[in-house]
């Protein structure tokens, strides 16, 4: 018996047309217009059934105006997120976003501790999203530092947009708020310093034009010894006057490096005790 008849015995025909259809064209996540598409209804009649599919708990609401079927298997299960980033991917338009920072972390291995909040940097500003007990931060973020980015598969079948190794590291120096701390991220580059291509984190230290991520990016490289001497070189010839702190979300204190142009408000020891563990 195929799944179309399956659900007809539940549901009704035209919801058994629907999911058949969305199953069918791999759109477990759909929109209302969707909807209207696949049954040839106005957006009135394409709520108003919707609505009655989340009632009845095949379907499960992300946000206003999109939805996720929730799989047979789950049974009476209502309520059903899915894979956290295709959802993150669908709640951001399908476009425009790529997921950076902590999460971005996660994907690559870059974290000792799970990551609880989903982020994601958008073209266009959008607020963050609490749902099915699971947070998305969107990070507004201009064009410009829309690079570095590359596929990754969420799922057996769907892929979404994640900044590569290097990027990842190189967003996490610009706003290390979104990855718990510079320490963080300095572990993080640590894990993955074997893996890491040195010439691109200048290359893209460089290209966000910040003084900051070139002077956090040339500390920490010299410290763990990634890269060679020209690599540092290279940093350090693009450095101005300008003392900058190595953590911007800690107090400015601590010693004064003028070799990076940096205020040391986290200590060397504490970066090298971090990697040690």
């Amino acid at each position: 018996m195929t799944l179309k008849h399956n659900i007809q015995k539940t549901l009704g025909s035209k919801a058994a047309s629907l999911i058949a259809a969305l199953y069918e064209g791999k759109h477990p996540i759909f929109r209302l217009k969707d909807v209207q598409k696949i049954l040839a209804v106005g957006k009135p009649s394409a709520t108003n059934f919707v609505r009655k599919l989340v009632n009845r708990g095949v379907a499960s609401r992300l946000k206003p105006g999109i939805f996720i079927l929730v799989p047979f298997e789950l049974g009476k299960e209502r309520e059903y997120l899915g894979e956290p980033l295709i959802a993150a991917r669908e709640i951001a338009g399908g476009k425009g976003y790529y997921f950076s920072h902590g999460s971005a972390m996660q994907i690559h291995q870059m974290l000792t501790q799970p990551q609880l909040l989903v982020y994601a940097s958008v073209l266009k500003p959008r607020r963050p999203v609490h749902v099915l007990g699971a947070e998305f931060q969107f990070i507004h973020t201009p064009k410009k530092y829309f690079f570095g980015v590359t596929d990754h598969w969420a799922t057996k079948e769907m892929q979404v947009k994640v900044s590569n190794l290097e990027k990842t590291v190189i967003d996490g120096l610009r706003q290390p708020e979104y990855c718990g701390g510079l320490t963080e991220v300095a572990k993080g580059l640590w894990m993955r310093r074997q893996d890491m291509n040195p010439d691109r984190l200048i290359e893209y230290a460089k290209k966000t034009g910040i003084g900051a991520v070139i002077r956090r990016l040339g500390y920490l490289m010299e410290l763990y010894k990634i890269g060679t001497a020209q690599n540092i070189a290279a940093l350090r010839h693009s450095l101005t006057e300008t003392y900058m702190r190595l953590d911007p979300r800690l107090p400015t204190e601590g010693k004064f490096l003028s070799r990076w142009r940096l205020q040391l408000n986290v200590s060397p020891e504490e970066l090298l005790a971090v990697v040690r563990t």
